[in-house]
Protein backbone atom coordinates (compact mmCIF):
# COMPACT_ATOMS: atom_id res chain seq x y z
CA UNK A 1 0.00 0.00 0.00
CA UNK A 2 1.49 3.39 -1.00
CA UNK A 3 1.73 5.91 1.80
CA UNK A 4 2.26 9.60 1.96
CA UNK A 5 4.16 11.44 5.01
CA UNK A 6 3.21 14.82 5.85
CA UNK A 7 6.34 15.94 8.68
CA UNK A 8 6.02 19.06 10.88
CA UNK A 9 9.96 19.69 11.11
CA UNK A 10 9.62 22.37 14.17
CA UNK A 11 7.84 19.92 16.10
CA UNK A 12 9.95 17.09 15.35
CA UNK A 13 12.92 19.01 16.22
CA UNK A 14 11.49 20.38 19.66
CA UNK A 15 10.01 16.80 20.04
CA UNK A 16 12.72 14.64 19.71
CA UNK A 17 15.77 16.06 18.31
CA UNK A 18 16.93 18.97 19.81
CA UNK A 19 19.35 18.53 22.09
CA UNK A 20 19.91 15.19 20.98
CA UNK A 21 22.17 13.68 18.90
CA UNK A 22 19.70 12.92 15.73
CA UNK A 23 19.66 16.00 13.95
CA UNK A 24 21.36 14.27 10.80
CA UNK A 25 18.42 12.61 9.65
CA UNK A 26 17.58 10.67 7.12
CA UNK A 27 13.59 11.69 6.45
CA UNK A 28 13.22 8.66 3.97
CA UNK A 29 15.15 6.01 5.98
CA UNK A 30 13.13 6.63 8.98
CA UNK A 31 9.55 6.59 7.45
CA UNK A 32 11.03 3.26 6.05
CA UNK A 33 11.56 2.37 9.43
CA UNK A 34 8.22 3.10 11.18
CA UNK A 35 6.33 2.57 7.95
CA UNK A 36 7.19 -0.65 6.97
CA UNK A 37 4.01 -2.52 6.05
CA UNK A 38 3.76 0.39 3.50
CA UNK A 39 5.54 1.66 0.30
CA UNK A 40 6.79 5.20 0.99
CA UNK A 41 5.75 7.16 -2.21
CA UNK A 42 6.16 10.72 -1.06
CA UNK A 43 7.47 13.13 1.85
CA UNK A 44 6.44 16.47 2.75
CA UNK A 45 8.52 18.59 4.82
CA UNK A 46 7.29 21.33 6.67
CA UNK A 47 9.81 24.00 7.70
CA UNK A 48 10.61 27.49 7.92
CA UNK A 49 13.93 29.20 6.95
CA UNK A 50 15.96 30.34 10.25
CA UNK A 51 17.43 33.57 10.92
CA UNK A 52 21.13 34.30 12.88
CA UNK A 53 20.40 34.85 16.28
CA UNK A 54 23.24 36.74 18.55
CA UNK A 55 23.47 33.46 20.54
CA UNK A 56 23.45 31.05 17.70
CA UNK A 57 24.78 32.37 14.94
CA UNK A 58 25.61 29.27 12.92
CA UNK A 59 22.08 27.76 12.78
CA UNK A 60 20.88 28.87 9.12
CA UNK A 61 24.20 27.19 8.62
CA UNK A 62 23.49 24.02 9.83
CA UNK A 63 19.75 24.16 8.44
CA UNK A 64 21.04 24.98 5.12
CA UNK A 65 23.57 21.71 5.47
CA UNK A 66 20.39 19.70 6.45
CA UNK A 67 18.38 21.15 3.47
CA UNK A 68 20.83 19.82 1.18
CA UNK A 69 21.04 16.87 2.20
CA UNK A 70 17.42 16.06 2.07
CA UNK A 71 17.54 17.69 -1.66
CA UNK A 72 19.39 14.11 -2.35
CA UNK A 73 16.28 12.00 -1.17
CA UNK A 74 14.02 11.35 -4.22
CA UNK A 75 11.05 11.42 -2.04
CA UNK A 76 11.50 14.17 0.07
CA UNK A 77 9.63 17.53 -1.02
CA UNK A 78 10.36 20.95 1.12
CA UNK A 79 7.49 23.20 1.80
CA UNK A 80 8.12 26.91 3.74
CA UNK A 81 6.41 28.64 6.07
CA UNK A 82 8.28 31.86 7.42
CA UNK A 83 9.23 33.64 11.02
CA UNK A 84 7.82 35.75 12.54
CA UNK A 85 10.03 37.99 15.18
CA UNK A 86 8.46 41.01 17.22
CA UNK A 87 8.34 42.45 20.31
CA UNK A 88 5.82 41.57 23.15
CA UNK A 89 5.09 42.41 26.16
CA UNK A 90 4.71 39.44 28.31
CA UNK A 91 3.91 38.36 32.64
CA UNK A 92 6.84 37.75 34.64
CA UNK A 93 6.37 34.13 36.30
CA UNK A 94 7.00 35.84 39.54
CA UNK A 95 6.42 39.53 40.12
CA UNK A 96 7.52 41.45 42.70
CA UNK A 97 5.18 43.36 44.91
CA UNK A 98 5.90 46.53 43.69
CA UNK A 99 7.02 47.18 40.27
CA UNK A 100 6.62 45.92 36.72
CA UNK A 101 4.86 43.13 36.84
CA UNK A 102 5.67 42.21 32.91
CA UNK A 103 9.05 42.24 30.28
CA UNK A 104 9.33 42.99 27.09
CA UNK A 105 10.62 40.02 25.35
CA UNK A 106 11.28 39.04 21.70
CA UNK A 107 9.08 36.63 20.37
CA UNK A 108 9.59 33.87 17.44
CA UNK A 109 7.14 32.21 16.24
CA UNK A 110 6.56 29.91 13.36
CA UNK A 111 3.78 30.37 11.01
CA UNK A 112 2.15 28.83 8.03
CA UNK A 113 4.30 25.23 7.78
CA UNK A 114 0.57 23.98 10.06
CA UNK A 115 -1.59 25.35 7.43
CA UNK A 116 0.60 24.02 4.52
CA UNK A 117 0.59 20.74 5.94
CA UNK A 118 -3.01 20.57 6.37
CA UNK A 119 -3.85 21.69 3.38
CA UNK A 120 -1.52 19.21 1.14
CA UNK A 121 -2.89 16.66 3.30
CA UNK A 122 -6.19 17.45 2.57
CA UNK A 123 -5.48 18.29 -1.43
CA UNK A 124 -3.50 14.57 -1.37
CA UNK A 125 -6.29 12.49 0.09
CA UNK A 126 -9.09 14.25 -1.86
CA UNK A 127 -6.89 13.04 -5.58
CA UNK A 128 -6.23 10.07 -4.00
CA UNK A 129 -2.24 11.01 -4.55
CA UNK A 130 -1.81 7.55 -2.03
CA UNK A 131 -3.63 4.78 -0.53
CA UNK A 132 -2.41 5.75 3.32
CA UNK A 133 -1.16 9.03 4.87
CA UNK A 134 1.12 9.56 7.92
CA UNK A 135 1.28 12.83 9.95
CA UNK A 136 4.40 13.23 11.99
CA UNK A 137 3.11 15.70 14.07
CA UNK A 138 1.55 16.36 17.74
CA UNK A 139 0.08 18.97 17.21
CA UNK A 140 -3.84 19.20 17.78
CA UNK A 141 -4.63 21.89 15.33
CA UNK A 142 -4.16 19.16 12.89
CA UNK A 143 -7.06 17.12 14.71
CA UNK A 144 -9.98 18.48 12.01
CA UNK A 145 -7.91 17.86 8.78
CA UNK A 146 -6.81 13.92 9.87
CA UNK A 147 -10.43 13.51 11.20
CA UNK A 148 -11.52 14.66 7.41
CA UNK A 149 -9.20 12.61 5.57
CA UNK A 150 -9.84 9.08 8.05
CA UNK A 151 -13.40 9.24 8.53
CA UNK A 152 -14.95 11.91 5.64
CA UNK A 153 -12.73 10.14 2.89
CA UNK A 154 -12.39 6.90 4.49
CA UNK A 155 -8.37 6.83 4.13
CA UNK A 156 -5.95 5.05 6.37
CA UNK A 157 -4.21 7.21 8.18
CA UNK A 158 -1.48 7.30 10.86
CA UNK A 159 0.03 9.24 13.31
CA UNK A 160 3.62 9.20 14.21
CA UNK A 161 4.74 11.24 17.43
CA UNK A 162 7.77 12.89 17.96
CA UNK A 163 6.60 14.09 21.72
CA UNK A 164 6.97 12.24 24.94
CA UNK A 165 3.42 12.24 25.43
CA UNK A 166 0.62 12.23 23.40
CA UNK A 167 -1.66 14.81 22.59
CA UNK A 168 -5.23 13.59 23.93
CA UNK A 169 -7.07 16.12 21.37
CA UNK A 170 -4.83 15.06 18.74
CA UNK A 171 -6.26 10.95 19.46
CA UNK A 172 -9.55 12.12 18.94
CA UNK A 173 -9.30 11.96 15.13
CA UNK A 174 -9.60 8.40 16.23
CA UNK A 175 -6.57 7.26 13.19
CA UNK A 176 -6.47 4.32 11.69
CA UNK A 177 -2.73 3.65 13.66
CA UNK A 178 -0.46 6.01 15.84
CA UNK A 179 3.28 4.99 16.55
CA UNK A 180 5.77 7.14 18.66
CA UNK A 181 9.16 8.04 17.54
CA UNK A 182 11.91 6.18 19.20
CA UNK A 183 15.62 7.04 19.44
CA UNK A 184 16.29 3.52 18.16
CA UNK A 185 14.67 4.55 14.58
CA UNK A 186 16.30 7.88 14.89
CA UNK A 187 19.72 6.19 15.29
CA UNK A 188 19.50 4.12 12.99
CA UNK A 189 18.15 6.93 10.37
CA UNK A 190 21.14 9.13 10.25
CA UNK A 191 23.03 10.43 6.83
CA UNK A 192 26.15 9.28 6.52
CA UNK A 193 28.86 11.98 7.83
CA UNK A 194 29.59 13.44 4.03
CA UNK A 195 27.55 12.86 1.16
CA UNK A 196 27.22 14.63 -2.64
CA UNK A 197 24.48 15.90 -4.72
CA UNK A 198 23.76 15.45 -7.58
CA UNK A 199 26.21 18.47 -8.76
CA UNK A 200 28.90 16.56 -7.09
CA UNK A 201 29.23 19.23 -4.62
CA UNK A 202 30.16 17.27 -1.11
CA UNK A 203 27.83 18.30 2.19
CA UNK A 204 29.16 18.03 5.68
CA UNK A 205 27.18 17.16 8.36
CA UNK A 206 27.40 20.08 10.84
CA UNK A 207 30.35 20.15 13.29
CA UNK A 208 28.22 20.72 16.35
CA UNK A 209 25.52 17.84 15.44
Amino acid sequence: MRINVYIDGFNLYYGCLKGRPYKWLNLEKMCELLLRRFEVQRIRYFTALVKERPENVQAPVRQQAYLRALGTLPSVEVHYGSFLTKPTRMMLADPPAVGPRTVEVIKTEEKGSDVNLATYLLVDAFRDDAEAFAVVSNDSDLTEPIRIVRHELGKVVGLLNPQPVASQRLLTCRPTFARQIRSGVLGASQFPRQLVDGSGSVIRKPAEW
